[in-house]
């Protein structure tokens, strides 16, 4: 499906099953450090057919092995504060224009991450009310050394599902486990696993986001 202009390059899938009545749900997906939007695209056939799924590009080309990143790295679980900045208020934008451009229910609609899209789809679950309704956080964490004012009160209706692998050398688990232990103090709602695994995204892994995911719509 050709996507209409917006404020990120990005691809849609449409719903495999167009019975669905009304507005579709929608799983956004935002991609790691060196990828594009075509990379979590990938997983597609494993998820339920009623979904829209749309993958957004980030917007600054990475400099050392092509692909594409949301910011650079200062250090680990610091971001770049003006290239950070600058693709979270794009970001925010485009799933603004996904309310109004695309058949996604805006009280369906979820955030996967994965590693660097992750720390993106923490950004806007704890900042903006209203905009999305879960966070798939695979591989990353919460980026709590930005400018952003992160607001924990204010997590009641957002569900988080965190995947990590406990062999990672990219982003150790002990960020995953900051991250539920910081979201579960809240009204959050947290499901949480880790895996054998190292910087990756496993079937194990992918089919327990999917029952999750099966039941979350259900529900």
């Amino acid at each position: 499906m050709e996507a209409a202009p917006s404020t990120l390059v990005h691809r849609v899938i449409p719903p495999r099953n167009t019975s669905v009545r009304g507005a579709y749900p929608t799983i956004v997906f935002l991609h790691g450090r060196g990828t594009d939007e075509n990379d979590l695209l990938g997983l597609a056939p494993y998820f339920p057919d009623q979904f829209m799924l749309i993958s957004v590009r980030a917007p600054h080309p990475f400099q050392f092995g092509g692909g594409y990143a949301w910011y650079s790295v200062l250090e680990l679980g610091e971001p770049e504060p003006k290239e950070f900045a600058a693709s979270y208020q794009r970001l925010v934008a485009f799933l603004r224009d996904v309310r109004t451009r695309y058949c996604a229910n805006s009280a369906r609609c979820l955030l996967f991450g994965f590693s660097m899209g992750t720390v993106m789809a923490y950004s806007v679950a704890l900042t903006e009310e209203n905009l999305i309704n879960g966070v798939i956080a695979h591989s990353g964490y919460i980026p709590e050394r930005t400018a952003l004012s992160l607001r924990y009160d204010r997590l009641g209706e957002i569900d988080f599902f965190i995947a990590h692998g406990v062999n990672d050398p990219v982003i150790p688990v002990a960020f995953a486990r900051r991250a539920k232990d910081l979201l579960v103090k809240s009204a959050a709602r947290v499901t949480y696993r880790e895996y054998p695994i190292g910087h990756s995204v496993s079937e194990e892994s992918i089919g327990d986001i999917v029952g999750w995911l099966t039941q979350k719509t259900q529900g």
